[in-house]
């Protein structure tokens, strides 16, 4: 008898949000159509707004959905008993594997986002700024404990910008280094960069 467990089956709507994020991806929210996003994911029109409610829904959706999931690893990470630096390496570690895992989600929410309109977008403002200061508080920890120079927005927005970027040109497929190696590689340009004179001689403190 195998002992392998069966993959749970695809939702519909977890398939609808698959194919869109490919296609979105690949061919940009405004240059995809809701006939074509339908016949991709095997469902009639009709069919299709019964489960995703109108196309910017459906956008928002998918950019949601990896800032929630990297908000939730993130804040048991900014919970936990870690100390400054190494919170920081995990808060790096966690929201990298969101990326990697959700690649095409990403590669959608940075460039598509602009399109979301009204409560949609305010929501996703919410998330993205509700993400954005876990890593302000982790930079704050360390301020207080004398370890890290600044937790000011410049500090926060480059570390994710640099983070972020990794949608661009990480390929987990194709890639010579495994995302967690990546991680540690740029906490690494964070931590060094980021500790006090008097620290730098014990970055693992």
């Amino acid at each position: 008898m195998s002992t392998e467990r069966a993959q749970p089956e695809e939702s519909t709507r977890d398939r609808i949000l698959r194919v869109a994020a490919e296609m979105f991806a690949e061919k940009g929210f405004h240059g995809t159509g809701v006939a074509e996003l339908g016949d991709a994911a095997g469902i009639k029109r009709g069919a299709l707004y019964y489960h995703i409610g109108s196309k910017e829904d459906l956008l928002y959706d998918l950019s949601s959905r990896h800032v929630e999931e990297a908000l939730g690893r993130g804040r048991k990470v900014v919970e936990s008993d870690l100390r400054p630096i190494e919170k920081l390496r995990a808060l790096v570690r966690e929201h990298l594997a969101t990326l990697a895992a959700r690649r095409s989600e990403v590669t959608v929410v940075m460039r598509e986002m602009h399109a979301l309109t009204g409560d949609r977008a305010e929501r996703l403002k919410q998330l993205r700024d509700a993400h954005q200061d876990l890593f302000r508080q982790v930079l704050e920890e360390g301020v207080k404990e004398g370890v890290f120079r600044s937790s000011d927005s410049v500090t926060v927005l480059a570390i994710l910008g640099m983070l972020n970027w990794t949608y661009v040109w990480f390929d987990p497929e194709h890639g010579s280094l495994p995302i967690e190696k990546v991680a540690d590689r740029l906490s690494d340009i964070f931590v060094y960069g980021e500790l006090q004179t008097s620290s730098k001689q014990t970055p693992q403190s």
